[in-house]
C-alpha cells in the first residue's frame, strides 16, 4: 500500500536484488499484491453516493453490492493467508461513508498476512477481476493499471478454475477483444463481456 506520505512500497522490477526481492525487501508476490491493493483502493476513492446504485458488469450487482463484496473478500483474504477459517456468508464489514478507507485498513492486514508467503496469485485474481468490474462500472480505463497483477491472476485462474468449479461467481469464459489489455483478458476469462 502507499504510505501516508504518498510514497509507494512497490518498486520497479529493475530495482531488485539478485534474489528477486525489491530493494525495499518486498518479494515479487508482495509487490504484485501491493500494486493490486493500491489500484483497487484508488478506484474505491471514486465511489460516492451518486454512483452506489449504478450497475456493474456483475449480473444483479450494483456498485454498492460490489463494494460490499470487495470489503468482505479482503477481510477474508487476510484470514485465509493466516490459515484461519473464513465464513464467506458473514456480512460485509461496515464501511460507513469511506469504503476506500475501510479497504485500505483491510489491505494493510492482507499485506501483513501475506508477508513472506509465496503462492498468493489467488489474491491477485480476486483483485484483478474486481478492479476491472469497478473500473468498468465507473467508466475508468484499465490499460494503465499494472498488468502483472492481472497476468498473475489470470495464470492462477487458468490453472485452477475449470468449467465444473466456476460456480455462480464466474460465467463461461468469453473471448477477449482484439488487443485486449491484461485486465480485459482476466475479465473475459471470468465470464465478463470485456
Amino acid at each position: 500500500m502507499t504510505t501516508d506520505d504518498g510514497s509507494s512500497h512497490g518498486q520497479a522490477p529493475d530495482d531488485q536484488t539478485p534474489d528477486g526481492q525489491a530493494s525495499d525487501g518486498q518479494t515479487p508476490d508482495e509487490r504484485a499484491l501491493t500494486h493490486g491493493l493500491d489500484q483497487l483502493a484508488a478506484l474505491l476513492d471514486a465511489v460516492g453516493p451518486d454512483v452506489r446504485d449504478d450497475p456493474t458488469p456483475c449480473e444483479r450487482w450494483t456498485v454498492a453490492d460490489l463494494v460490499d463484496h470487495v470489503l468482505t473478500s479482503s477481510a477474508g483474504m487476510a484470514r485465509m493467508l493466516r490459515g484461519e477459517s473464513v465464513d464467506w456468508s458473514a456480512p460485509a464489514p461496515a464501511a460507513g461513508g469511506d469504503p476506500a478507507g475501510a479497504f485500505r485498513a483491510q489491505a494493510h492486514d492482507v499485506l501483513d498476512a501475506a508477508r513472506g508467503q509465496e503462492g498468493t496469485d489467488w489474491v491477485c485474481a480476486e483483485l484483478a477481476v474486481h478492479t476491472w468490474d469497478l473500473a468498468t462500472a465507473l467508466g475508468r480505463p484499465t490499460g494503465d493499471l499494472d498488468p502483472e497483477v492481472a497476468d498473475r491472476g489470470l495464470a492462477f485462474m487458468r490453472a485452477n478454475l475449470t468449467p465444473e468449479t466456476r460456480g455462480e461467481a464466474f460465467g463461461p469464459e468469453r473471448p477477449a477483444p482484439d488487443g485486449a489489455n491484461a485486465y480485459q483478458r482476466v475479465a473475459a476469462f471470468a465470464g465478463r463481456e470485456a
